[in-house]
């Protein structure tokens, strides 16, 4: 069994981006530059914000936080997306998510310039990455198929099941792991809550990608002998031993699946910082005009 090193995988990247941003830099090419959009104060968005803010500065990059309260409304946040929308000086932005109930979370991804969408959520991204054509690709999906090849882990020809059917993780990966690329080339089944015999399904496969938002839900009688397990669930669970007073829990039942696998991602320090560097190289090829010129 060997565990699959996402945060070591995000460091080398961020190496890579920032030698990448020096060589522009040196032939006069502009500083990549990546704008956030914070509305409320959310915990975990907070934690995710400061972490692209961070990275951005690892990878040379320009970064611009816009902060709104939780009461702005739909309308003045669509201002704003339009704005960012023709700054010219801004290459890529985001909003994050989740959103307050009262604005449409549909609405303002439909806002965004598409050439800039380097969350690669709008509809013509989407759409693009399931005909095969270049588009930015949403973060996480991204940032698993990264770590695949990475370590060298065959899925030409593979069983993959992917537990969870989300526009985020579960739907873009189906995408991914179909195409024919390298990684791909997977025969793809896709669960969720509605599915039957699941626990047959997952036995049958090389690869289980579970993205469910269920922690423990993948437990060691689901898995056979010498599967590739990749974790995306990122649950707070309770935790009086933390000084946060949480965990975060994956949708694996690690300790008693990772004896049986070739490989397989912890949690934390597996996909979640892939996440935020697969975000990192969206605003590289932004910035570098290589998807849209």
């Amino acid at each position: 069994m060997q565990i699959i090193d996402g945060k070591a995988v995000s460091e080398q990247i961020k190496k890579e981006i920032a030698e990448e941003v020096s060589r522009m830099i040196a032939k006069g090419e502009k500083r990549p530059h990546l704008a956030a959009v914070l509305v409320g104060h959310d915990g975990g968005s907070e934690t995710y914000v400061a972490n692209k803010v961070k990275a951005c500065e690892a990878c040379g990059f320009r970064s611009t936080l816009i902060r709104f309260e939780e009461n702005i409304t739909e309308d003045g946040l669509l201002r704003k997306v339009r704005e960012l929308n023709e700054e010219a000086d801004i290459d890529g932005f985001m909003v994050q998510l989740p959103l307050p109930k009262h604005i449409s979370e549909q609405r303002v991804i439909e806002a965004i310039d598409y050439r800039k969408d380097v969350d690669g959520f709008h509809p013509i991204n989407v759409g693009r990455l399931a005909i095969g054509l270049p588009c930015f690709i949403s973060a996480t999906p991204n940032g698993i198929l990264e770590l695949l090849k990475r370590y060298n882990i065959d899925t030409k020809g593979k069983k993959c099941v992917i537990l969870g059917r989300s526009n985020i993780v579960g739907k873009p990966m189906a995408n991914l792991m179909m195409r024919k690329a390298t990684p791909g080339d997977a025969t793809v089944t896709v669960l969720h809550s509605h599915s039957r015999y699941i626990r047959e399904e997952c036995r049958q496969a090389d690869i289980i990608i579970a993205a469910m938002g269920h922690p423990d839900f993948l437990t060691a009688d689901m898995v056979k002998e010498g599967a590739v397990i990749i974790d995306v669930g990122t649950t707070r669970v309770p935790d009086t031993t933390k000084k946060s007073g949480f965990r975060l829990n994956g949708d694996v039942k690690f300790d008693e699946v990772a004896p049986k696998c070739a490989f397989i991602t912890p949690v934390p320090g597996g996909v979640g910082p892939m996440t935020i560097v697969s975000l990192m190289r969206n605003t590289l090829l932004a910035g570098k005009r290589e998807i849209y010129p």
